[in-house]
């Protein structure tokens, strides 16, 4: 009976590490959330680039290209405007450059002197036949306070340089007449651009200097300022007063032009 018992009894003991194995079950390993999910291509982003368009023209460099005939240049320290250069074709494509007192850098912008300017520039050269001529044009007396000046014609591989600051020959004093004209344009149509820009306040005081200017004929041509007023005189940035002189520059203008 003993050897039964202990017989049995293992067994039992056998029987239960059996089950106790079989219960016993390995544990999976962990899937990450996202085994399954479609990662994200990366994308590289460009760059931005503070750069200004270009133009679409590409022969902008050869629109603007001129060979210049007619050269002017006006000095006097101490004025607004020290140093003044214009220099154009014959057809009145060219560049003005300006110093204005207390700065140091020369600036410089293209121009186009309009049909009128033109022929009044070629009439009084023609007149002075300014190429072949060696007349002087100085008066005796000195008037460098009012600023010195120097033309010069380059034409058919001559070329002819003239200077002086007052002179009694009619023509040679409407070429220093003319050309001061286009410097008073082209230097107010800049300190108007940076006002309209900048310093709205200071536009009606301006609008009063181009009305002086055409009132004592210190502008070459006015008709053709006319377009540049219209834009003027709509533009909201500008006080009501300075639209309104505009308005009324151009009234004066067309005035003087019936």
């Amino acid at each position: 009976m003993r050897k039964v018992f202990i017989t049995s009894l293992c067994l039992l003991l056998f029987a239960t590490c059996v089950i106790a194995q079989t219960k016993k079950t390995k544990r999976p390993a962990k899937t990450p959330a996202n085994a399954n999910t479609p990662q994200p291509i990366p994308v590289e982003i460009p760059t931005k680039r503070n750069e200004r368009p270009t133009s679409g023209n590409a022969n902008t460099s050869s629109a603007a290209a001129y060979s210049p005939v007619y050269f002017y240049e006006f000095t006097r320290p101490g004025f607004t405007y020290e140093r003044i250069l214009i220099e154009h074709d014959e057809v009145g494509k060219g560049s003005i450059s300006f110093l204005k007192s207390g700065f140091e850098d020369i600036l410089t912008d293209p121009i186009q002197l309009t049909a009128v300017t033109m022929a009044n520039l070629t009439a009084v050269f023609t007149a002075l036949n300014f190429l072949d001529s060696k007349e002087e044009y100085q008066t005796p007396r000195d008037h460098s306070n009012m600023g010195n000046i120097t033309i010069t014609v380059k034409k058919d591989g001559r070329t002819r340089t003239a200077k002086y600051n007052w002179t009694e020959n009619k023509q040679a004093k409407s070429v220093m007449d003319e050309y001061r004209r286009i410097g008073n344009e082209y230097t107010w149509k800049f300190e108007i651009g940076i006002a309209r820009q900048n310093q709205p306040l200071q536009t009606p005081g301006l609008m009063n200097t181009l009305g002086s200017y055409i009132k004592q004929n210190e502008i070459s041509d006015p008709p053709h300022l006319i377009a540049l007023l219209t834009e003027l005189s709509t533009d909201e940035r500008l006080p009501l007063i300075a639209r309104d002189q505009a308005v009324r520059i151009i009234k004066q203008i067309e005035k003087t032009r019936k």
